[in-house]
């Protein structure tokens, strides 16, 4: 079985979500968790994990997204029992706005560390979004790391810096490692620690190989699973126990 950990199923192009949701099941996957990206979408995550046993949600705001930003509106989520972890949150240099560079990444900072400080309190894992941003991102990181109960780099980048992490983080592994232009994860994904690998699609975004340029969804997890037996030298079903052990181990699902 297969824990897709950094599904959107709060997207709008899941207007058939009920399909969408049972063809993942059919597929070999049996829990997805939905990460928190804008904070108007929060009820409808919720809503999704409250009305399916084994989908869950987590509490969080996006970068792009934090002019929207109440700690307060989190805090009342994450009394939700189907919410099992903070995020997504992180840094993302990616657009930058034409003037105030520096006072944009400020916010971004606080945004990101105060949600790092609300998984402490809560003692629950957190979900990170680092996009051009390494360097600061593993600054904040390596400061508050020791007080978290853990977390998940969603999207691994593939940069080198980031398995200084590894203590204490999970790498999400997605479509990117199928693509042609994904050559840099398909070098880097041996040098991380096997129990420190978990599955994920970022669906409807980075839609693996067959079927790129297509909407992505939960069950297409399985061609990342394929990619990476043969990067790895393992079984399918070596894949997805390990990454299943992981998940379950970070997520407590």
């Amino acid at each position: 079985m297969i824990i897709d950990t950094h599904c959107h199923l709060d997207d709008a192009r899941y207007d058939d979500i009920d399909s969408v949701i049972k063809n993942a099941f059919d597929n070999g996957v049996n829990k997805i968790i939905i990460p928190g990206a804008d904070i108007n979408d929060l009820p409808k995550a919720a809503q999704i994990a409250n009305s399916n046993e084994n989908i869950y949600f987590a509490a969080g705001v996006h970068p792009y997204e934090i002019e929207g930003y109440d700690e307060a509106v989190l805090r009342q989520f994450a009394k939700d029992p189907k919410c099992i972890a903070i995020g997504e949150c992180g840094l993302d240099y990616f657009r930058l706005p034409d003037n105030d560079i520096d006072g944009y990444k400020a916010k971004q900072k606080d945004a990101f560390i105060s949600q790092i400080n609300l998984a402490i309190e809560l003692k629950l894992p957190l979900i990170v979004h680092i996009r051009d941003a390494n360097e600061d991102s593993l600054k904040i990181l390596k400061e508050y790391e020791d007080r978290l109960v853990g977390g998940v780099l969603h999207c691994f980048n593939a940069s080198p810096i980031l398995l200084e992490l590894s203590s204490k983080f999970y790498y999400g592994i997605g479509g990117v490692l199928t693509f042609k232009n994904g050559k840099k994860l398909v070098e880097i994904l041996p040098k991380i620690p096997l129990d420190r690998l978990v599955l994920e699609t970022d669906a409807p975004y980075l839609t693996p190989e067959p079927h790129r340029g297509k909407r992505n969804e939960p069950a297409f997890t399985t061609y990342v699973a394929d990619k990476m037996t043969g990067i790895l030298g393992m079984s399918r079903d070596e894949v997805e126990n390990l990454t299943t052990q992981n998940a379950n181990r970070l997520f407590g699902i």
